[in-house]
């Protein structure tokens, strides 16, 4: 197949492919996190789940692509900046610390959860994207959701040494918190117009959605 068939092909077919890439990492990971022979050796892998995900977005991208990245940076930044908060102070999210499966650190916060922060904003902005709503009402459903995310996110994390709390439970604080920074950094979103139909961004969504539920009933 010639470069030029090639690059036609991969216009074509570029959400189906993505999608599919997917769907076969995220297979992967749960079957290897459900399975005791493999569970270690997988989470010590768990960021890299996060990377495919964040370069899958990134290549999903259809429009307004510098600006995309610019969003992206500002997620990392931003999500970075309010962890390093939360850990070191405990005025954001609650007492909580990170575990060791989610690689390199920087002052206690992994990398990964910057990417984290963005891949989470992209993917429910993503839905969002659908309802008639103005931007700001948008960016309140799209950090309802995020917000939604991280309920079912907690008790794996926990389970997965991803962080831990210091408390008995998980303080609802957390959850006030992510859905009041979520919102500013969504309502920038809309807002910029970088929200655009990305069915690979969808389907990423919805991945994790089942991709949690299953763990949480590990």
């Amino acid at each position: 197949m010639s470069s030029f068939a090639t690059a036609a092909f991969w216009r074509k077919n570029k959400t189906v492919l993505l999608i599919a890439l997917l769907a076969v990492f995220y297979t992967v990971g749960i079957l290897g996190l459900l399975a005791e022979s493999t569970r270690r050796q997988f989470l010590g892998l768990s960021f890299m789940n996060l990377v495919i995900s964040f370069v899958v977005l990134i290549l999903s991208r259809k429009t307004k692509l510098f600006q995309f990245l610019l969003y992206l940076m500002l997620c990392f930044i931003v999500g970075m900046a309010v962890e390093w908060i939360g850990i070191h102070t405990g005025w954001l999210f609650g007492d909580y610390a990170y575990g060791n499966n989610l690689g390199a650190k920087w002052q206690g916060v992994p990398w990964i959860i910057g990417i984290n922060w963005g891949v989470l904003s992209v993917c429910t902005c993503s839905v969002a994207y659908y309802i008639q709503l103005k931007p700001f009402q948008k960016a309140i459903c799209s950090a309802a959701l995020m917000t939604l995310l991280d309920f079912f996110i907690e008790p794996v994390a926990v389970a997965s040494d991803y962080w831990h709390w210091n408390t008995p439970e998980i303080p609802i604080f957390n959850y006030i918190c992510w859905f009041v920074i979520a919102v500013p950094l969504h309502w920038i979103y809309f807002k910029s117009k970088l929200a655009e139909q990305n069915k690979v961004a969808v389907g990423l969504c919805c991945m994790l959605l089942v991709f949690f539920l299953v763990l949480n009933f590990r």
